[in-house]
């Protein structure tokens, strides 16, 4: 009897099989591919995010450099609304006997963005007032380095311009269709929030400082809290004298924007400006910005304008009028 061979799968069905296999093979061999590939994407992501958290990385917006972690959405003053003058006749400076050289007082808007412009005007050892913007990330580091060289700090308030909502001085602003009680209520904030400040100037504000109701419910509040009150003079139309005038309050104004076009020659000639009119009258203000480049022309032209002028604190300059 012969013996059954086995029977042969067909050829077709095992290459079949085979086929199948190679696929499967494959696949996995994709999946894992992509699984790799996902891994990596998250660990660069990761470590990236930690590099520039570290790194603090530098952005300019106009010609203000601010840390790029801690980006406003609001616009800083690259220049003013207005640069109004002041009138022809400026009442004569409170002085004594030994002030015999004429006073320069210097304030820098828009602070609180960017640490590293502050300690390079810190090192000037100049005193200059330091005006901080409400909320800003580095307000409590700022005001610790300016008392180490006992410099003043003043309140940056945010207020309505004409341009408003185009233009958007910021959070902590005041609005003039705010009730009053919400703009009391919105000032304190921001004050109470600013340790060791000694006086409050204007951020934009043309609209606002027009508006001699809000201007007085303003000045109730800094009243009540023995601050002064600088008058950036956004507008001519500003009422600031008279409402302080009325309310008492320490008061002064801005005579010289110092930068806001940033040329060197242009930022030298304006602190020219501001030692000539300290010269004819006694005393002037100025208000400049934190800039590198500012900062470089300060440095520069320093020892001949201390030839010229006493820099004093803001505080020196401000009086009750009447």
């Amino acid at each position: 009897m012969a013996s059954k061979r086995p029977k042969k799968k067909p050829v077709a069905k095992k290459r079949k099989t085979k086929k199948k296999s190679a696929q499967l093979r494959q696949f996995i061999k994709i999946i894992m591919g992509l699984a790799i590939l996902i891994l990596l994407v998250v660990l660069s992501g990761v470590l990236m995010h930690h590099f520039l958290l570290n790194r603090h990385p530098v952005k300019t917006i106009g010609t203000v450099e601010i840390n790029q972690n801690h980006m406003p959405d609001f616009q800083f003053e690259v220049y003013p609304e207005k640069d109004i003058p002041l009138p022809k006749e400026k009442k004569s400076p409170k002085t004594t006997p030994d002030e015999t050289s004429p006073r320069i007082a210097l304030i820098v808007d828009d602070i609180g963005y960017d640490r590293a412009v502050v300690k390079k005007l810190l090192g000037l050892n100049l005193p200059i007032t330091l005006s901080i913007l409400p909320k800003s990330p580095f307000t409590k580091s700022i005001v610790h380095e300016a008392r180490k060289y006992h410099v003043e700090i003043m309140l940056h308030q945010p207020m309505e311009p004409f341009e408003y909502p185009r233009i958007n001085p910021g959070p902590g602003t005041l609005l003039t269709s705010m009730t009053p009680d919400e703009l009391v209520r919105q000032l304190v904030q921001n004050l109470e929030e600013m340790p060791f400040v000694s006086g409050v100037n204007n951020h934009m504000g043309s609209r606002m400082t027009a508006s001699e109701s809000q201007m007085r419910q303003v000045f109730s509040v800094l009243k009540q809290r023995n601050l002064f009150f600088v008058d950036s003079r956004t507008t001519e139309k500003t009422i600031c004298r008279p409402s302080a005038n009325l309310l008492q309050i320490p008061f002064g104004e801005r005579d010289v924007f110092i930068d806001h076009f940033q040329d060197n020659d242009f930022i030298k000639k304006q602190l020219y400006e501001l030692v000539r009119i300290a010269t004819t009258h006694g005393e002037a203000i100025g208000i400049a910005h934190p800039y590198t480049r500012t900062y470089q022309v300060l440095k520069a032209v320093l020892p001949d304008l201390k030839q010229k002028v006493r820099f004093v604190p803001v505080s020196e300059m401000v009086r009750v009028s009447g």
